[in-house]
């Protein structure tokens, strides 16, 4: 018999208890908690006359060491070694500074295709990999959080955690009813730290602006507005907990049960605490004996990959931090989502412009996308949508990009970062969230489904979108996608390739990714 819950959320069949959203005694303010920090954001990165010296000479002497060393010792080992050199060592730089710089690198692991390969495979290593707090200090925080002893609560309780991170560690346990369950429990002192780590942070951002060009178009500040806001909001694990229910529920309601979320527990939720379904699988990296396991993996792919799409499309909600240290693949298939500690939320206006960007994008609608851009507050309000077509060139021919020569791709490059600039064009919070999850996808592709045709397979997305959200979308973005056939020149351009081109698999887009690569380091060996 399926657990009563499973109609209004996307759990696991037969939980260790039933989640009745109405009885749960930690979320019954979680709304003002949320607005809480929403409000305390503007006073964590308001730029001050004097910054936290101290934390500031820390961060300085810490990172220049870093650097010094790779100078003095490593730069000349060849470019490779010495690349692989220098990650490591900003890694472990990263790493004794603390919870605020661990989630710096565990943002630059998400990047694969924009960071070099050296830096996002050593900065994986903060997904899980951080040294772990003393059991003593775990105990101290848990019993304070439980207001008496940890066995009161707790038949048993693994001392080694199976996870360590930036905010919390979580550990394996048992309660005293007789369920299995995980525990997430943070970190000693984490919260003071990240708000000093913030004041250094929007101290330095300003003097960033315009000196160089790709943080000038990232605009640092408003990057580090986004980090305050998803760091604050970890700080509360009440927050996370209601977030896993909302993802839960946007899951059910399109009945998207090939992901489940963990059930939180009724009352063992806190602050610094929060207990939750013990949920297991294959390790998203594990492909090999998921097909063994007779795990279509295109299949577990392509459904994370819609209900990314519907969760912000259609429900302004969505997983805002997908990497493989948060999926589990269950043995039939079913991905389990971890860690809601960051969710995407768009309001109304933002969802409604989204879906206008992606209908746009899948039309190669170019003035419904810029204008949806806008509506984003990726450009400026009065922004000519005509104009920026032009002036970016987005109406012209699609260009085989790896038939260019290294000072030809260098010389578009910095057109177009230039002309960029001149917009004021910027990356709102809620897209840079969604962009970091689709560059996940896009990596994941590469071990899940390296032959699958990329091409092919937008039609196939566009076309499920079509058959189950058809009547919403015409309704809300006055689009027909039934009757509207999918236009895939704009992927092709995006993609760099010619409008003739019919397929390319996954494999063949890694190859000319390779090809760019190198010639951008040839042009940067030639100046």
């Amino acid at each position: 018999m399926q657990s009563p819950d499973l109609e209004l959320f996307s759990f696991s069949d037969e939980g260790p208890w039933v989640v009745d959203p109405h009885d749960l005694a930690w979320r019954h303010n979680v709304d003002s908690l949320r607005d809480r920090v929403h409000r305390e954001l503007p006073g964590l990165i308001r730029r001050r006359r004097v910054p936290p010296l101290p934390r500031i000479w820390r961060v300085t002497r810490t990172l220049g060491t870093a650097f010094g060393f790779w100078y003095l010792f490593d730069r000349r080992k060849g470019r490779e070694l010495s690349r692989s050199m220098l990650s490591t060592r900003l890694r472990l730089s990263f790493q004794r500074l603390g919870p605020t710089y661990i989630k710096l690198g565990q943002i630059l692991s998400s990047g694969e295709g924009i960071f070099p390969e050296e830096v996002v495979s050593q900065f994986r290593l903060l997904r899980d990999r951080v040294p772990a707090e003393h059991f003593d200090v775990v105990r101290a925080t848990l019993e304070a959080e439980l207001a008496g002893p940890l066995e009161e609560t707790f038949a048993s309780f693994e001392r080694e955690p199976i996870a360590a991170a930036s905010i919390a560690q979580v550990h394996r346990a048992v309660l005293r009813t007789g369920e299995e369950v995980v525990v997430k429990v943070q970190r000693r002192d984490v919260a003071s730290l990240v708000r000093h780590d913030l004041a250094v942070m929007s101290f330095i951002a300003p003097l960033l602006v315009g000196r160089i060009p790709v943080s000038a178009l990232a605009n640092p500040p408003a990057l580090i507005e986004l980090f305050a806001q998803t760091i604050v909001e970890e700080l509360d694990f009440r927050l996370e907990a209601d977030s896993m229910l909302a993802i839960g529920r946007v899951l059910a309601m399109t009945n998207q049960r090939s992901i489940v979320v963990p059930r939180p527990h009724r009352t063992l939720v806190t602050r610094r605490m929060l207990v939750m379904e013990c949920l297991s699988g294959y390790s998203w990296g594990d492909v090999e004996a998921m097909r063994e396991a007779g795990i279509a993996t295109q299949e577990v792919l392509r459904g994370l990959t819609i209900a990314l799409l519907e969760g912000a499309l259609l429900y302004g909600v969505f997983h805002g931090d997908l990497h493989g240290g948060n999926l589990f693949v269950q043995s039939g298939g079913r991905v389990a989502l971890l860690d809601h500690g960051i969710t995407g939320r768009l309001d109304e206006p933002q969802r409604r412009a989204f879906l206008r960007l992606l209908v746009g994008g899948t039309t190669n609608d170019l003035p419904s996308q810029i204008e949806a851009l806008r509506g984003l507050g990726a450009l400026p309000p009065d922004a000519d949508t005509e104009q920026v077509i032009r002036d970016l060139g987005l109406d012209r021919p699609a260009q085989d990009i790896t038939l260019l020569s290294a000072e030809e791709l260098t010389a578009q490059i910095r057109d177009l970062t230039r002309q960029l600039l001149s917009y004021g064009v910027k990356m709102p919070k809620e897209l840079m969230l969604f962009v970091k999850d689709l560059l996940f996808l896009d990596g994941a592709v590469a071990t899940m489904a390296p032959e699958i045709d990329l091409l092919a397979e937008v039609a196939v997305i566009a076309a499920y979108f079509a058959q189950h959200h058809a009547a919403q979308i015409a309704e809300e973005v006055g689009v027909d996608v039934q009757s509207t056939p999918v236009d895939l020149d704009g992927l092709r351009a995006s993609l760099g390739l010619s409008l003739d081109t019919r397929s390319i698999t996954y494999r063949e887009i890694q190859q000319r990714r390779e090809t760019v690569r190198e010639k951008f380091e040839e042009a940067g060996h030639g100046e």
